[in-house]
């Protein structure tokens, strides 16, 4: 990317996407760098997240999903993890307030119950506080797991071909997608890679199929308004064909 921008061109302004999702990468590399423990880079990256939900909001951006921790993760240190689950439970009850002033609704994909109960509980009391606005939607991807889900899909399917609901002859991409987490809400137009690895990491594998991909070598503590509308601009320069001329 070049040099980040403080404000929007008229013509990213006539483009912005209607959803946005993010691979926040980098916390570990950030604290490292520093030669700080990695907790304190997802401490920071706490601090992204509040400017890119506000900044998101601030610009018309309809959905930002966050993908915030993966099916994956749960195989990380012991110590982290416990650390990981005390910030989002903290995130949660402390941002309340931001985000109702920013009318921000809140939602989350995944396999939430595997999450401890008290983050479960505040997710709900969260998302209940926030369940009247109707700005901004932020979804939290919480061990989630693109291939999981498609996973879960096949399997409500299938009972429904089972239980003689469903014929196998009618199953399509709609009935596809009604089945995954993320039924509720359009696929992502743009999908934004922190840190510089370029990868998907199995995140929303269904629907990225046509999304723009814009990778930033800065590492998610690190990325910010700034950053956010590099990404803007990259992507209103994108001629978006879906397979056509």
């Amino acid at each position: 990317m070049s040099d980040p921008v403080s404000k929007l061109s008229p013509q990213a302004l006539a483009a912005i996407p209607t959803h946005v999702a993010v691979i926040m990468d980098g916390n570990g590399r950030w604290a490292k760098q520093r030669g700080l423990p990695r907790v304190e880079g997802h401490r920071n990256g706490v601090e992204s997240v509040r400017t890119i939900v506000r900044s998101a909001g601030e610009v018309g951006i309809k959905y930002l999903t966050l993908y915030a921790f993966s099916v994956e993760n749960w195989n990380r240190p012991k110590d982290e993890v416990d650390t990981l689950m005390k910030f989002l439970a903290r995130f949660l009850k402390n941002e309340i307030g931001e985000l109702n002033k920013n009318n921000v609704r809140l939602e989350a994909i995944g396999q939430i119950w595997r999450l401890p109960e008290f983050v479960q509980e505040q997710l709900e009391k969260t998302k209940a506080a926030l369940a009247k606005n109707n700005g901004l939607t932020l979804i939290l991807a919480l061990s989630y797991g693109g291939r999981t889900e498609l996973v879960e899909a096949t399997r409500l399917i299938a009972g429904k071909v089972k239980a003689g609901q469903l014929d196998p002859a009618e199953i399509n991409e709609r009935v596809i997608a009604d089945h995954l987490y993320t039924r509720h809400w359009p696929d992502p137009d743009l999908l934004i890679r922190t840190s510089g690895e370029v990868r998907v990491s199995n995140f929303l594998l269904w629907q990225i199929s046509y999304a723009e991909f814009v990778v930033t070598p800065t590492l998610w503590p690190d990325f910010r308004k700034p950053q956010l509308f590099e990404a803007l601009e990259e992507y209103a320069r994108r001629h978006r064909r879906f397979g056509a001329v």
